[in-house]
């Protein structure tokens, strides 16, 4: 009998991890947009030195929030306080299980008044039409999920397209495009601007290190928008960055996207896991690398591991409060940066040529990344597990393999480490793993936000983890 839920699939299973770590689904695909549209090595580079223009149109969840209660909805469910949350103001959101671990996160834009709109991955959008649907709420909520991965020629439709104008020659672009100056508000704050003769909103952002926006507006204007700001960009060497190069800027910007939601196990989330579909995000998930653990709990994670930790604020009530108000930040995983070691990585790819032997397992350039929720085991000298490697590529900017991880918090910055790349005997069942073995490869803890530009010069919150 087939599962009709996320519940009968794991009773039918039985081994929760090594069904995630066996999932067919591969890899997180960001679908449509097209993989290069120079290369992905010049248009990682004109994030740092021009101006690019990132295509958000596809890879995320839409959710539209109205009513009454819209706002107790989010702050009965966001570790963050809503306390100061205006019109024209975004916040980033961050949900977590009874226990305190995090199950997703993604950004809330406050459009108008008792008018939110959630954009994120699957997760934390399901945490939040769930308690709509089933928590009491005088809401409604419309649901504009992430175009499919592989479209196969089929047309693909979204309610909103949804750009970001980033680099050193940003805000020229915007200026010219708008036909005239563009307040540079405070971070996060939204606002408006002119694009082709159409309104557009704007929400002050600097996912890159320098001041720019993104803007968002009905899907049926994608071409015109876009031709236009393109187009405007030519005189400053702007590059459109396809979906190969796009992912990667979070390395060294610093923000993990994709930790395992922790609903798999604990009786008070047994009615969200009947209510989550057997062919939803969270029963396909792909769970992938070199850390393995029998208990499904040994992969979730609270707020201060993913670096959330100055999120948390106690002036509400929220699910999870009780037991993160049990926890000592200073004894907690640290999100950091690994700088990997340039003599291993050159083994991997060596090894591509080595006719006699097992390769090791494939790094894909920029983004070695090979699950959907990616756990490589971090070791100390004596071969003791003190972290998590967590989402791995490599930086034209920087010229480094490097990885966002979770540290024990007495690993201090400079500390050489061990990444175990590769999964055990061999690997899993997964469609994106072929044979291989395993290579340790050394690596220094380094800060997050790796790029100095990003550390010096980016507001704070989201993915520096200073205040805002």
């Amino acid at each position: 009998m087939s599962a009709k839920n996320l519940q009968e699939v794991l009773d039918q299973t039985g081994n929760t991890v090594e069904m995630l770590r066996n999932s067919q689904l591969g890899a997180y695909i960001y679908p449509v947009v097209a993989p290069e549209f120079s290369n992905w090595r010049s248009e990682q580079r004109a994030w740092r030195e021009s101006a690019v223009l990132f295509d958000q149109s596809h890879h995320m969840d839409n959710l539209f929030i109205k009513g009454k209660d819209a706002l107790k909805l989010i702050s009965d469910t966001a570790i963050n306080s809503v306390a100061n949350f205006p019109v024209n103001k975004a916040k980033q959101y961050v949900p977590t299980t009874p226990a305190g671990h995090v199950i997703g996160d993604g950004i809330l834009f406050h459009e108008a008044e008792g008018e939110y709109v959630y954009v994120g991955r699957s997760p934390a959008a399901n945490w939040l039409i769930y308690h709509g649907e089933t928590g009491g709420y005088d809401v409604d909520i419309e649901v504009d999920r992430r175009s499919p991965s592989r479209p196969m020629g089929q047309p693909v439709k979204r309610k909103y397209w949804r750009f970001q104008i980033q680099g050193p020659n940003a805000w020229k672009i915007i200026e010219k495009v708008n036909g005239g100056p563009v307040a540079q508000l405070k971070f996060f704050n939204m606002d408006h601007m002119q694009v082709a003769g159409r309104q557009v909103h704007t929400l002050r952002h600097g996912m890159a290190g320098a001041p720019g926006l993104e803007i968002w507006g009905p899907y049926e204007t994608y071409d015109q928008i876009r031709d236009t700001i393109l187009e405007a960009g030519q005189e400053f060497d702007m590059l459109a960055v396809g979906s190969r190069a796009y992912p990667s800027n979070t390395l060294e910007s610093g923000w993990i996207p994709s930790p395992l939601p922790a609903i798999y196990t604990g009786e008070e989330l047994r009615p969200y896991r009947e209510w989550l579909g057997a062919d939803s995000y969270e029963a396909v998930n792909a769970v992938a690398g070199s850390f393995v653990s029998d208990k499904i709990e040994d992969y979730y994670l609270n707020p201060w591991e993913l670096g959330y930790g100055h999120m948390v604020k106690f002036d509400h009530d929220f699910i999870g409060r009780e037991a993160l108000e049990k926890i000592d930040p200073a004894t907690q995983r640290k999100k950091v940066t690994l700088e990997w070691n340039a003599e291993d990585l050159a083994k991997i790819f060596a090894s591509l040529f080595d006719a006699d032997g097992t390769s090791y397992k494939y790094f894909d350039l920029p983004l070695a990344n090979y699950g959907s929720s990616n756990y490589d085991a971090v070791l100390d000298a004596a071969g003791e597990t003190i972290g998590l490697s967590m989402f791995t590529g490599y930086s034209a900017n920087e010229k480094k393999g490097l990885s966002l991880a979770t540290v024990d918090a007495d690993v201090p910055e400079g500390t050489e480490v061990t990444v175990v790349w590769g999964e055990p005997d061999g690997g899993s069942r997964k469609t994106t793993v072929e044979p291989h073995q395993q290579l340790n490869v050394r690596a220094i803890v380094s800060p997050v936000p790796y790029s100095s530009a990003v550390r010096q010069d980016y507001p704070g919150g989201w993915r520096s983890g200073k205040q805002a």
